[in-house]
């Protein structure tokens, strides 16, 4: 009995990290990438704009960790940058980026509706020319402005600051998860956006055994994870190609532990939490997604498999909206990786698809 923990005893050190947020202080294997970034920003500590970035890979490759590595940096040395991170999944339009931009510079957030955008981008850019900072904008899953048709109009506002204001200086780096789907800007932006391209590839399995075992030392108690078992959630990561889903199953692992009231994990405490921390795409992605998204995704959840014409009867019937809309969101649900919607070759002018769920019907109803 003496190896099983008193009620509130605990095997995490720091359990902070194996938040899915949480930055680390040691970010292995990203050291090209982080110079790549400070490179790249560097213009703007003379005063110059920075060159724009595209950060590109797979979800779970350190995109957004590395640039909010460099824009910690940045906070702490260089007052004359102003870096600021967007999360496209919560602000897709132009109106609420450049909110959060205000928010950032002035020190409040402008009303949310009787104030044009025109207003707010003069404010924006009149602080950055009278001030003498540079701006450097991070979109975070700019994915997310291709699916609202927003990423024009919202690279082309930052991009040509200069032209309205002369003083103010703004440089993009674009965060973009490698879904398969290509993104193409219009040809005017394209022509003033010109990225330096940076590549996040899948981590390796020796990579990805380094960064769990490195979290677990840090964040463990001694002896609460053997080899075996490391060995075991790595093969499981790897399988994934996603490092958010080891982290996650570390944690979720620990917890199996601690209700065992066992001094470390088991393998199949590992097991046990494998069938959650497998979808935790799945559940990040359904987070972000709004509310007639959801109903959509829950109709084919329901109907399994459906003709896209019959699914937009029920979804017109339902919530009244027309069929361009509902076409955008069946493209953008099929973008997200969570339905297939392919086409027959049927139906007028061959547009009939077949839209099916990519995964179990109860584990997309669980997180409805």
């Amino acid at each position: 009995m003496r190896d099983l923990l008193a009620w509130d005893q605990t095997l995490f050190k720091d359990s902070e990290l194996f938040e899915l947020d949480h930055i680390p202080e040691h970010f292995l294997h990203r050291d090209t990438q982080l110079q790549s970034l400070m490179y790249s920003v560097r213009p703007a500590l003379s005063g110059s704009r920075p060159l724009n970035c595209l950060c590109i890979g797979a979800p779970g490759t350190g995109k957004t960790t590395a640039v909010a590595k460099v824009f910690e940096e940045i906070e702490k040395h260089a007052s004359k940058i102003v870096p600021v991170l967007v999360n496209c999944q919560v602000d897709s339009t132009r109106y609420a980026v450049f909110s959060h931009i205000f928010k950032k510079l002035i020190g409040y957030a402008p009303p949310t509706s009787g104030v044009s955008f025109k207003k707010i981008f003069s404010e924006v850019t009149k602080y950055l020319a009278e001030h003498e900072k540079v701006l450097v904008v991070a979109l975070d899953d700019m994915n997310y402005l291709f699916y609202e048709n927003e990423v024009n109009e919202v690279l082309y506002s930052l991009l040509r600051a200069h032209e309205t204001h002369p003083g103010a200086r703004v440089g993009v780096i674009a965060i973009l998860s490698d879904t398969g789907v290509p993104h193409i800007l219009d040809p005017k932006v394209e022509s003033v956006f010109l990225p330096e391209e940076i590549a996040f590839p899948q981590y390796t399995r020796e990579e990805i055994r380094d960064i769990l075992s490195n979290r677990a030392r840090l964040g463990f108690f001694p002896s609460v994870l053997d080899d075996s078992v490391l060995d075991r959630i790595t093969e499981h990561t790897f399988a994934l190609g996603d490092l958010r889903v080891g982290i996650d199953l570390l944690k979720r692992s620990c917890l199996n532990a601690e209700r065992r009231a066992s001094k470390n994990i088991s393998p199949q405490d590992v097991e046990s939490a494998y069938d959650k921390s497998r979808l935790i795409h799945l559940s990040y992605l359904m987070r972000s997604l709004k509310e007639d998204e959801k109903t959509l995704l829950g109709m084919v959840a329901e109907m399994q498999q459906a003709n896209s014409g019959e699914l937009y009867e029920n979804f017109h019937s339902r919530t009244g909206l027309g069929y361009t809309r509902f076409y955008e969101l069946l493209n953008k649900l099929d973008s997200l990786k969570l339905i297939e919607a392919d086409f027959t070759g049927k139906g007028s002018r061959g547009r009939s698809r077949v839209v099916t769920l990519r995964y179990k019907a109860d584990e997309v109803r669980a997180r409805l």
